[in-house]
């Protein structure tokens, strides 16, 4: 049995349709309906903290972009803004200005799910990681370095502080 030639027409919807799923699904995979819409103010439990760790654990091995907000490539304040925004709470995209919508914790209180800062509080902070535990956080620290766990710097010219997401 001899088989015939698709027309053009069929071979078009045949595309447009294979074209359609493939958008459908990478559209599910990056706005999940799950997600809640992100809050701006509030304060943010223990819980809710650590489910933001949980995302951006995720994340690891994710590569470095300057301005990436994910969630595929992030820089540092991407990173912390998209596992937060999973959880409901809105944070915004820079360091600097997610410094200023933190609640200042001492190092007794420290808990996953804080912000660790880095630069010069009184003129610029240049750098956030995601406190996980344990002396270590979650961050996108550079172009060529992918997201990644890392020992927190406590001290030293550039430690800033630490703050908890808060309304």
């Amino acid at each position: 049995m001899r088989s015939s030639p698709m027309s053009p027409g069929r071979l078009l919807t045949v595309v447009l349709l294979t074209v359609a799923l493939a958008v459908t699904m990478v559209a599910a995979y990056t706005i999940s309906p799950s997600v809640p819409k992100a809050s701006a103010s509030g304060v943010i439990t223990a819980a809710k903290a650590q489910e933001a760790v949980k995302w951006a654990r995720s994340r690891a091995g994710d590569p470095y972009r300057a301005g990436g907000t994910g969630p595929h490539a992030f820089d540092c304040s991407g990173l912390t803004r998209w596992a937060f925004a999973r959880v409901g709470r809105a944070l915004p995209h820079s360091s600097a200005a997610q410094v200023a919508k933190t609640h200042r914790i001492s190092k007794a209180n420290r808990r996953p799910g804080d912000l660790v800062f880095y630069g010069n509080p009184s003129t610029k902070i240049h750098h956030v990681g995601l406190y996980i535990g344990n002396g270590q956080m979650i961050n996108a620290a550079t172009f060529g370095t992918p997201v990644q766990v890392a020992p927190v710097r406590w001290s030293g010219d550039s430690y800033a502080g630490t703050g908890r997401p808060a309304g």
